[in-house]
């Protein structure tokens, strides 16, 4: 699939506001893949079709878990805001051609993160959190700091991410945990 194809697609399912938002996390990803060396085309893909699955019904994401349970994991029993990434990842592969790993993995975690993400993960993740309209406390700052150190800014918005959960009292996804931690101790590795 193209670019060309995913943003056609994409403009067909999303409502306007979250097809505006698509395309602010295209470009983000596209300004971080050209400033820490990623491949700009896989970037732009993974961010284009990211939210694909976002607007479906709870009971479709369901029902492709189901026929997709080997892809699916363990999908259905993590916290419902993640699902869209996972099954935008599952769309992908079995109905739209997008066959590279690479770009499937970051769909699939653009909302949690995970422990040992490679770059271009980071790169999607960090996107969808400081797209352009973005305004939630500290956007200003992870823009500014993604701009400098992509690992620090992403540590500092996963962290943002599970305070958010923790105070409305949702349930944390493992994987968010799982990458905050992993991070942390690449860190303090790093010195």
């Amino acid at each position: 699939m193209t670019c060309e194809q995913a943003q056609e697609l994409v403009k067909g399912r999303l409502s306007h506001k979250r097809y505006k938002h698509t395309v602010n996390v295209k470009n983000m990803a596209v300004e971080l893949a050209r400033r820490y060396g990623a491949d700009e085309e896989k970037a732009a893909l993974a961010a284009l079709l990211h939210d694909a699955a976002k607007e479906l019904p709870p009971q479709e994401m369901l029902q492709i878990f189901s026929d997709n349970a080997i892809m699916a994991k363990n999908a259905a029993s993590r916290p419902s805001p993640v699902w869209h990434g996972i099954a935008a990842a599952i769309l992908c592969a079995t109905q739209w051609g997008v066959t590279d790993p690479q770009i499937l993995s970051a769909i699939e975690c653009h909302t949690t993160g995970k422990a040992d993400m490679t770059l271009l993960e980071k790169i999607i993740y960090m996107a969808d959190a400081t797209s352009a309209e973005r305004n939630y406390p500290g956007v200003e700052q992870l823009r500014q700091e993604e701009m400098q150190d992509l690992d620090m800014a992403l540590l500092h918005s996963l962290q943002q991410s599970i305070a958010f959960v923790k105070k409305k009292g949702g349930k944390l996804d493992p994987q968010t945990v799982a990458a905050c931690e992993d991070l942390q101790a690449r860190i303090a590795q790093k010195g």
